[in-house]
């Protein structure tokens, strides 16, 4: 997936993923990555600013397997930026798909176009 699509919107889903359940980092790199190509390298930094932000707290949960984990909850601060961030992105890929759809004609009418 192209990389300048990704950026704007990893955010947004990262505070997605957060609305239903406090989850530790790991979770919530393994729920995005299901559908859209994400590491570690993109989501860590992005909890640690939005906990800067005080978008998420965080507290930790001991683990049977190994050291205690630490979960991001978002806060009510957090939950409207999320209210927020939906709202723009709902008004920009609206207007994308306005123009991607504007005056389409027959696909093979276009394709004809630039046949060689």
């Amino acid at each position: 997936m192209n990389s300048q699509f990704k950026r704007g919107i990893i955010e947004l889903c990262v505070l997605k993923e957060m609305l239903e359940e406090d989850k530790y980092g790991y979770e919530i790199i393994d729920s995005i990555s299901k559908h859209i190509d994400v590491n570690e390298n993109t989501i860590y930094p992005i909890l640690r600013r939005l906990t800067k932000e005080g978008y998420f707290s965080t507290f930790l949960v001991e683990s049977n397997q190994g050291a205690a984990r630490k979960y991001y909850k978002i806060t009510k601060k957090g939950f409207e930026y999320y209210l927020k961030l939906r709202d723009e992105w709902d008004l920009f890929i609206g207007g994308v798909y306005h123009i991607l759809n504007k005056g389409v004609k027959d696909e093979n009418e276009i394709y004809r176009r630039f046949k060689d």
